[in-house]
């Protein structure tokens, strides 16, 4: 079949395994305990059963909305499932309206290496060892949890995401200095830094292209940001300035200065939560959807 090359250039790209957008954790349960042949043999049995939407299918779902007038954002499964299973998770992208037409399936294979050729700006899996290998590679990318809370039904036309800041939109430098010196030593360096904008994150890059979206809105469909982060005044500030240096608003902004997370999620019910550290998803999955960025001397 000859077709003339498509591009994805200029589309926000994100690349999900099939465990993250659909709740497979029962089929999951048997491959543990079997082999991926019996795995594979169950979702060939369920293939006219649609899956149940998984912790990030609101996201998904919810992006994909924006491609009324013209492909803005493409969605990719990259999934180590086999061929066979890959059936199944079409048919349920389809069962739910979800226009999702490309797969990578690698039948246990790390599947991260083709994120490249996908020029993907977001990568989610339930596979620690993918998503430190694709933060590696540089690709924005977060371990989902599938214990995760859903996401709210409360704001059917508007993508919500909330991130961390040290180490997931920013670099770990701040985060490193609170390792190793506490926390008085944390806010003179950053107060001491006020104006010098802080290295950016491995997620930049995803805000970035949030951003596009966010700057021409689909008509029935935006995008609202949050940073929600352990800092306090005076560090505040650093962080402001920085996205301020990036040309980029964040809609909302959280200075919880150590306060427990989970809390101010719920009221404001992300699609999404990215965090670099354990204990802050660990708490956050109790509220909403979220995903851990295995990145910085947090995860070293």
């Amino acid at each position: 079949m000859a077709l003339m090359p498509v591009s994805l250039e200029g589309q926000l790209v994100v690349a999900i395994s099939s465990r993250a957008l659909f709740d497979f954790e029962e089929e999951n349960r048997v491959f543990e305990a079997s082999d991926d042949r019996a795995y594979m043999q169950l979702q060939f049995e369920r293939l006219e059963l649609a899956a149940k939407p998984g912790v990030a299918f609101s996201l998904v779902n919810k992006l994909l909305a924006f491609n009324t007038a013209a492909p803005r954002v493409e969605v990719v499964i990259l999934s180590r499932n086999d061929p066979v299973s890959g059936m199944r998770v079409f048919r349920s992208a389809q069962h739910f309206g979800l226009p999702i037409q490309r797969g990578v399936f690698t039948r246990g294979q790390p599947p991260w290496r083709y994120l490249k050729p996908l020029a993907a700006n977001l990568f989610l899996s339930t596979n620690e060892a993918d998503v430190r290998s694709a933060l590696g590679a540089g690709v924005p990318a977060a371990r989902v949890y599938p214990q995760s809370a859903r996401a709210s039904d409360s704001h059917p036309d508007e993508v919500r995401i909330a991130f961390d800041g040290d180490a997931v939109l920013f670099s770990d430098e701040a985060e490193r200095v609170f390792q190793a010196a506490g926390l008085d030593a944390f806010q003179t360096h950053e107060r001491d830094r006020a104006a010098t904008p802080l290295a950016p994150g491995p997620f930049k890059p995803l805000l970035e292209a949030l951003h596009r979206l966010q700057r021409e809105p689909a008509r029935h469909m935006r995008i609202r940001t949050a940073l929600v982060t352990a800092r306090s005044a005076p560090a505040h500030e650093r962080a402001i300035r920085t996205l301020m240096d990036w040309r980029i608003e964040i809609d909302e902004a959280m200075f919880l200065g150590g306060l427990a997370k989970g809390e101010f999620l719920r009221e404001f019910e992300p699609d999404f939560f990215f965090d670099d550290q354990t204990g802050h998803i660990e708490n956050a999955v109790l509220h909403v959807p979220a995903g851990h960025v295995a990145a910085g001397i947090a995860n070293g």
